[in-house]
């Protein structure tokens, strides 16, 4: 009798280095050590092949299972037939089983029999069975019965100790062994000891058969949860190779799915069999099948999911309307950037069920589209559910201010953004409220948006910059000088504020490059796509006065850089090299860095090298100001750059990774960055300010109050702040 456990044997002791597969695929090891010789066993006899196990199916994982090796009689039949006398067959556990009314190990133990000694044949009655004499053997199996398996160890050791002669039956010992081989792997697996599963699992493959599915679960799980999918594969295979009870199939079918790679999982469902009656083996569980895998897709926008998988999942959403399905594929289409498809599939769930998630994947869907006034008006009312759906409100409110021509908002609509900026400390949407406040004649209500965006993000250039033209058309002369100090060095178009148009068009014109801290509004949210970045150009509107100041996604562009070639979207692979470049800077002036950034990549194929270096530096800058910022590192090595330049994008880099560390409350980290941005530059006073807080926040008071103290003594108001933080929290913890 063919064994499969020798199969699934071999998975286990293959994953471990214990044996390998034959060419025949028997399990098999060359104890001699010899390419060429037999296998053979420690004993120097040949080792039994595949045909020589047996396998009993005990029909109830509760049984110990039973897997026996049998000696390999390699004497012809005939020579066998004139030996002497018949084995003599121990029945004594059939009459037991029997005994005890527990068909199912009876049942086990007659097939066993019958593996081991073919031309037995089992009693008509198992109770007829006479009765084993031996009571101390008959309370041994009991207590073995019963799972008392340290009760049998200590019973057969103490009769061994007065019973010199005496030797436990091969069969009792054999079963022990496997048992409490089970209760380690079991216990073993409930502790995720995943390796001591494994290892159980190479010594006792007797457990390894369809009697003991339960094992064979927990030891594919051990070779997921250790990064050997293959081989988890390999147990799922082997119970739909070998296994015929269907609710354990569809239980193993199940699990697979849930921890193997989509590829494996469809493996693992090329085994279904047809049912009686010719339905599919799995019909059952299609629909939550379909429903995991295009989950699935959603997480990994370069999944290719079978089309079967959506289409199933598009009927179920025809005939059952459930909103979370919508959701599904709505997503779905969306990391596939099938914004139309999105798009209806977000609006049934939205129509079916207004919820954080369809409003979020709906809104943005239209930020793509620019419908940015439907889409604030949809995720409003769900701005505060998540981090993700936060960033995509704030997405949707700059891109709508940034509209071009400017649209008209109600009251209403302006205060609620207002006022979520402020509550969101959002210095993106800041800024642009700035901008919008400037084009609607409100300079004074424009400076303070300004202020407001630099108090949340220090190193802003763009709100730096409108700060001082506000407060220049303010006729604030001090204060336009004192940003003119603080920027000097860091902004050109800053520093020549106030000097004649005809002096600032020749320096402009030189500066071949935006600065790199200019930042965009962009919403990242988790599995989505990025919202859309708008264009913004100067505008004539009429002036809608507010108590809070108003944004607007637009940036005052530089004298001397025409823009208007790049308005229009059309596929930068069309254009020569020094075209992309040139339409690359045109669109970072629009404040479109991720188009910019796709321009700079065709302007890297230029023969050129210095086309190619410029071509690298602006793609860097445009990632930065998308707040790409290992994005921007990349495109940074795409070409070789200047001392200066390349100093200038690490700094850059540098200062973005350390405030997104502060940022997500990881301290340490936003240290160790700043103090690698002070190998190759000198620290601005706001990136000090920020070291100061780190110390702060790591209840470090004397660093901090160090730090605090060496920038509030240029003036600096957020050290004099820090100052006094420093000093209520040691007021809280006197002892720090």
């Amino acid at each position: 009798m063919k064994s499969s456990t020798v199969v699934i044997a071999g998975i286990i002791l293959t994953a471990v280095g214990i044996v390998g597969f034959t060419d025949d695929g028997l399990l098999r090891k060359n104890w001699a050590g010899n390419a060429g010789a037999p296998a053979t066993g420690p004993d120097g006899g040949a080792l039994p092949d595949e045909a020589s196990f047996g396998v009993v199916d005990r029909g109830s994982r509760g049984a110990a299972p039973e897997f026996r090796q049998v000696t390999q009689n390699t004497q012809p039949a005939d020579a066998r037939r004139s030996q002497a006398t018949a084995p003599v067959v121990d029945e004594s556990a059939l009459r037991y089983f029997a005994s005890k009314g527990d068909t199912a190990r009876l049942q086990a133990e007659i097939s066993r029999l019958r593996a081991l000694y073919p031309d037995w044949t089992p009693p008509k009655d198992p109770l007829a069975v006479p009765r084993n004499k031996d009571v101390q053997l008959e309370t041994m199996w009991q207590r073995y019965s019963e799972g008392r398996y340290a009760e049998v160890r200590k019973a057969i050791a103490e009769r061994q100790a007065s019973e010199a002669a005496w030797k436990p039956p091969a069969d009792l010992l054999e079963r022990l062994n496997v048992a409490e081989a089970r209760a380690r792997l079991v216990n073993a697996s409930d502790l995720k000891q995943y390796e001591t599963v494994i290892e159980v699992a190479a010594s006792t493959p007797s457990l390894l058969t369809c009697s003991e599915v339960d094992v064979l679960w927990r030891v594919a799980d051990a070779f997921t949860e250790t990064k050997r999918p293959d081989r988890a594969r390999d147990a799922y295979l082997y119970v739909l190779k070998n296994c015929e009870n269907a609710p354990e199939r569809l239980a193993t079918v199940q699990k697979a799915v849930s921890g193997l790679p989509y590829e494996m999982a469809q493996e693992i469902l090329a085994h279904e069999r047809t049912a009686p009656g010719g339905a599919a083996e799995f019909e059952s569980i299609r629909d939550d099948l379909a429903r995991r895998f295009v989950a699935e897709g959603d997480a990994d926008g370069k999944l290719a999911v079978d089309p079967k998988y959506i289409q199933r999942l598009e009927r179920l959403v025809e005939t059952e309307g459930m909103a979370s399905d919508a959701l599904l594929l709505g997503w779905y289409q969306l990391r596939r950037e099938n914004i139309s498809a999105a798009e209806q599939w977000f609006r049934r769930a939205h129509d079916k069920e207004d919820s954080a998630s369809a409003s979020q994947g709906l809104a943005l869907t239209l930020i793509a589209r620019k419908a940015h006034e439907d889409a604030e008006k949809v995720l409003y009312p769900w701005r505060d559910t998540s981090t993700d759906a936060k960033a995509t409100y704030f997405a949707a409110t700059a891109n709508l201010l940034a509209i071009e021509p400017p649209v008209t908002l109600s009251e209403e609509v302006l205060t609620r953004i207002a006022q979520e900026t402020t509550k969101g400390r959002d210095p993106a949407t800041a800024q642009q409220f700035g901008w919008y406040a400037r084009a609607m004649e409100q300079p004074a209500t424009a400076a303070q948006w300004f202020a407001t965006a630099l108090r949340w993000k220090p190193d802003d250039e763009p709100s730096a910059y409108g700060l001082a033209l506000s407060r220049n058309q303010l006729g604030d002369a001090a204060g336009v000088a004192e940003i003119q100090r603080l920027w000097a060095g860091r902004s050109e178009r800053i520093a020549l504020l106030g000097e004649t148009e005809e002096e600032r068009r020749d320096a402009i014109a030189r500066q071949q490059q935006p600065l790199a801290r200019e930042p965009a509004p962009i919403a990242d949210a988790e599995r989505r796509s990025p919202a859309v970045v708008t264009e913004a150009a100067p505008r004539t509107t009429t002036r809608y006065v507010v108590e809070q100041p108003v944004a607007v996604a637009r940036r005052p562009q530089a004298a001397g850089r025409a823009v208007t070639g790049c308005r229009t979207t059309i596929n930068p692979a069309r254009l020569s090299p020094q075209a992309a470049l040139t339409r690359g800077w045109c669109l970072m002036d629009l404040n479109r860095p991720l188009e910019a950034a796709e321009s700079f990549e065709v302007a890297l194929q230029a023969p050129a090298l210095q086309m190619r270096e410029d071509a690298a530096y602006g793609q860097s800058l445009a990632y930065l100001r998308a707040g790409l910022t290992n994005k921007a590192a990349v495109a940074a090595t795409k070409s070789t750059q200047s001392r200066g330049r390349a100093e200038e994008l690490q700094s850059a880099i540098l200062a973005d990774r350390a405030i997104a560390a502060f940022d997500a409350k990881r301290y340490r980290e936003t240290l160790i960055f700043l103090d690698q941005l002070g190998q190759i530059s000198t620290q601005r006073s706001d990136l000090m300010v920020l070291r100061g807080y780190a110390y702060l926040s790591l209840k470090y008071y004397a660093e901090a109050r160090r730090i605090f103290e060496a920038v509030a003594a240029t003036g600096n108001r957020e050290a004099q702040r820090g100052l006094a933080d420093v000093g209520k929290a040691q007021e809280i913890w006197p002892n720090k």
